[in-house]
C-alpha cells in the first residue's frame, strides 16, 4: 500500500458523546477512516475504539508511545489486542524502542495484526527555529526527519508521520511503500491554528503524501460531510 484511500478524519473531541454525535452525521454505509488521539482515548478509554470498530469504521489510533523499548513493547501489546489499523510510536526513543513496539504489537495480536505502525519524526507545529534552539538540533529540520525517516525503516516500521512538505523528500530517502502520513491538511483558506507546516489535500498528494489527516477543517465546518467529500475529492484526484 503507497496510498491511503481516504483521508483520516481526526476525532479530537474530548468525550465520547460529541464524537458519536460527529460519526452518525454520516451515512451507516459511509466507512470512514478516523483518528482517535491522546485526549478522546484518555477520556473514553478502549471501549470507544471497539465502538468505531463495531461501526464499520477505520482507526488510526495516535498515541505517540515514547518509553524505554520494554515499556513501549508491553503498551503496544495492549493496542495489539485492540485491533487498530494504524498506530504511532517516537522516532525519537530509538531503533530499539521501535523495534520492540512492533514486537509488542505483533505479540498482543497473537500473531495475527494487520495494523501498521509509523513514526513521528518531528511534530508539525515545530519549527526549524524549535529545531535549533530548543531541541539544539544542529542539524535542519528537513535533515532530522530524514534521519528519523531512515532510522524508522531500519527498524522495520510501516512510515511515518511528517509535514505535507517533507513527504517527496521522505519518498526519494525510503521507498513507495514507505508510508509518510500527513497532518496539518486544511482546505484554502482555512485557520492554520496552531500548525506551522501546513498543505491544501491536493497540494500533499501532489508532494507525494501517503495518507492525510484533517481535523478542524472537516469537524469544525457547518457541514462536515460536504467538507469530508470536498477532502475526498481533491485528495483523490491528485
Amino acid at each position: 500500500m503507497d496510498k491511503i484511500s481516504r483521508p483520516i478524519i481526526a476525532l479530537d473531541f474530548p468525550k465520547r458523546s460529541i464524537a458519536m454525535e460527529f460519526l452518525n452525521k454520516f451515512p451507516k454505509e459511509e466507512k470512514l477512516f478516523v483518528k482517535v488521539g491522546m485526549e478522546l482515548f484518555y477520556s473514553e478509554g478502549q471501549r470507544l475504539v471497539e465502538e468505531i470498530k463495531e461501526a464499520g469504521h477505520d482507526i488510526f489510533l495516535d498515541l505517540k508511545c515514547h518509553d524505554i523499548p520494554n515499556t513501549v513493547y508491553s503498551a503496544m501489546r495492549v493496542l495489539g489486542r485492540l485491533g487498530v489499523d494504524l498506530t504511532t510510536v517516537h522516532a525519537a526513543g530509538g531503533k530499539e524502542m521501535m523495534q520492540a513496539a512492533k514486537e509488542g504489537l505483533l505479540d498482543g495480536s497473537g500473531g495475527k495484526n494487520l495494523a501498521k505502525i509509523i513514526a513521528i519524526t518531528q511534530l508539525t507545529s515545530t519549527s526549524p527555529e524549535m529545531v535549533k534552539n530548543e531541541q539544539l538540533i544542529s542539524a535542519s529540520l528537513e535533515e532530522s526527519v530524514r534521519n528519523y525517516a531512515k532510522l524508522a525503516q531500519s527498524a522495520g516500521l510501516d512510515g511515518i508521520v511528517c509535514s505535507a512538505h517533507e513527504a517527496s523528500d521522505i519518498l526519494a530517502a525510503t521507498s513507495p511503500e514507505f508510508l509518510r502520513v500527513t497532518p496539518g491538511i486544511r482546505l484554502a483558506g482555512g485557520d492554520v491554528g496552531d500548525q506551522k507546516r501546513v498543505m491544501t489535500p491536493d497540494q500533499a498528494a501532489k508532494n507525494h503524501a501517503s495518507g492525510i489527516v484533517v481535523g478542524r477543517a472537516i469537524t469544525k465546518a457547518k457541514d462536515p460531510i460536504a467538507a469530508y467529500n470536498l477532502v475526498k475529492q481533491l485528495w483523490e484526484e491528485n
